[in-house]
């Protein structure tokens, strides 16, 4: 199964890169670049550069899941024989699996629909609300269902997923300010989430990142750091699809179950957090940021960790490869927390907590912070 799940990155690029290349030459035709964004928002000057690539991210993960569903549904004598547990699984889990189509077909037509007219943010906060929601509360995807009995019932139980939904889903979108960035942290944070799924046999969820990190590979041949820039953006209907792709698998993966005999210590249910701590460090501080500022969460601006690094002299694609190398650390030490005793938890806690501060110092107190508008942001990476 191991080979079978691998193989399905290949798959999605192929899916993904040739989407890519088709919505890259549609777009020009059609026109469909970044638009100016609602009032009061802050962002780069604009480039002609189609914001249409989540659509092929979209596809290149739909249509294989769509496929597998399809195949244990009705023709399950094709797939191989170590496959029948999982046939079994899809069966009983039908409502787990349309939940999540459901949750990133709503969010990618919405990410459409704002990339192409801003939509405002309450709104588009509802409706952010609704797929992340409905997960916890239409199936069993929770965090802390040990909070059940004392709180007498599943609803913080709820609350708190649905939070965390929204966390990772608007930390991705975050990120997507610059060429490669939002893809190659969700490829190598799926990458992390994949080694784990793997041994631990969940090969459902498995398949699901092996599909995101193809995609995303796929996307990044048109999207990556380049000198000559980027050919296609992923726009919201590709960011919010790997944010919430992203939540999903990591309140599903089992970090920690005393009965079986592939268990991780409880330390281990801290991985997520671990893995993802470039993202939420990023949204934790533009949110701090722009509150303390008495401006919206919601209104975009330039303040971004990889703004903050191109402040400091590094180039934009210095800092995208910066906040990769970050990724992979973070990643690496999510994969050693699982399999660490409780004091080494605890050290690579403290790297990873240490790491954050050096990259707040380095951002914040190491000389003068120069205007955005000083720099020639579009210029080439």
């Amino acid at each position: 199964m191991t080979g079978l799940c691998l193989l399905l990155i290949p798959l999605a690029a192929l899916l993904s890169a040739p989407l890519c290349a088709m919505l890259v030459h549609l777009g020009h035709r059609l026109r469909t670049f970044d638009s100016p964004g609602v009032a009061g928002q802050i962002k780069d000057p604009p480039r002609r550069v189609p914001n249409t690539g989540g659509i092929a991210i979209y596809w290149a993960i739909t249509l294989p899941l769509v496929a597998c569903i399809a195949l244990a549904l009705w023709t399950p004598d094709l797939l191989p024989p170590a496959a029948a547990p999982q046939v079994a699984y899809i069966r009983a889990k039908m409502s787990l699996a349309l939940v999540l189509l459901g949750g990133i077909s709503t969010l990618h037509i919405m990410g459409l629909i704002d990339d192409r007219r801003p939509l405002r943010a309450l709104p588009k906060l509802i409706l952010m609300v609704a797929p992340a929601l409905a997960a916890p509360l239409f199936t069993d995807t929770r965090l802390f269902t040990f909070l059940d009995a004392p709180t007498g019932g599943a609803w913080l139980s709820i609350l708190l997923t649905t939070a965390w939904f929204l966390a990772v889903t608007n930390a991705m979108n975050f990120l997507d300010n610059m060429d490669g960035l939002s893809a190659g942290i969700a490829a190598i944070a799926a990458s992390a989430m994949l080694a784990i799924t793997i041994q631990k046999h969940q090969w459902l969820l498995a398949g699901t990142l092996a599909l995101l990190i193809g995609a995303c590979l796929g996307f990044l041949l048109f999207n990556a750091p380049r000198r000559s820039g980027a050919k296609l953006f992923m726009g919201d209907g590709g960011s919010l699809v790997l944010g919430y792709l992203l939540a999903f698998v990591t309140v599903r993966i089992t970090y920690y179950d005393p009965g079986t005999s592939q268990s991780s210590g409880w330390h281990a249910v801290f991985m997520p957090l671990v893995v993802l701590a470039i993202p939420l460090y990023d949204l934790v501080v533009v949110t701090s940021m722009r509150l303390w500022q008495r401006k919206s969460p919601f209104l975009g601006d330039t303040n971004h960790v990889s703004h903050r690094l191109t402040r400091r002299g590094l180039t934009r694609a210095q800092s995208v490869y910066f906040l990769w190398g970050m990724t992979v650390f973070t990643g690496l030490a999510g994969l050693a927390l699982a399999e660490s005793s409780a004091p080494a938890a605890l050290a690579i806690g403290a790297a990873v907590a240490t790491l954050l501060a050096v990259l707040a110092v380095f951002e914040f107190w190491s000389g003068s912070d120069h205007n955005l508008s000083g720099r020639r942001e579009n210029a080439p990476t």
